[in-house]
């Protein structure tokens, strides 16, 4: 049984995304993870799309992921990091509204999840986008393991 979108219609009910780091991690891992959560759609937003680790270059993700039930969505260019001037100067572009609205729509249609290389998104641009999402009334989650976590508790926890 296919997990049901986040969203069908204009509820009160806040619209879910999932965030996710891929770090070292195996494919098998990675998917289950995804699995777990029942993740339908990924987006990359990763500006540089490409990792020391074959399997999470972008090349490698559109085939692997859709092979294993889950689409492949790059959103880099609209929603990545590493800009100049800093990340919080971008959000105010038409480019990351732009890329935010498609965010939104593709969540509207599938359980999705966005992704970076960084597994806390304290240390990641992830981070900025949630909290955009979170202003938006969207319900953040970030995926750090088989158990949900908030994105709150990441931010707050030190250690």
């Amino acid at each position: 049984m296919q997990p049901k979108p986040t969203s069908t219609s204009k509820s009160a009910e806040p619209q879910t995304i999932w965030t996710i780091g891929h770090s070292n991690r195996s494919k098998e891992a990675f998917l289950e993870l995804l699995r777990g959560h029942g993740i339908q759609s990924l987006v990359d937003v990763r500006s540089f799309p490409t990792s020391k680790i074959a399997h999470f270059t972008r090349e490698e993700m559109e085939h692997w992921l859709p092979e294993n039930g889950v689409e492949y969505i790059w959103l880099g260019k609209q929603l990545g990091g590493y800009r100049s001037g800093g990340y919080q100067k971008h959000m105010r572009t038409r480019l990351f509204k732009e890329g935010i609205a498609q965010l939104v729509e593709i969540a509207r249609r599938k359980r999705t999840c966005i992704m970076c290389m960084e597994t806390n998104p304290r240390y990641c641009h992830r981070r900025f986008i949630s909290a955009h999402l979170e202003r938006k009334n969207a319900k953040v989650t970030h995926i750090a393991s088989k158990a949900q976590t908030s994105l709150s508790q990441l931010l707050n926890h030190r250690g």
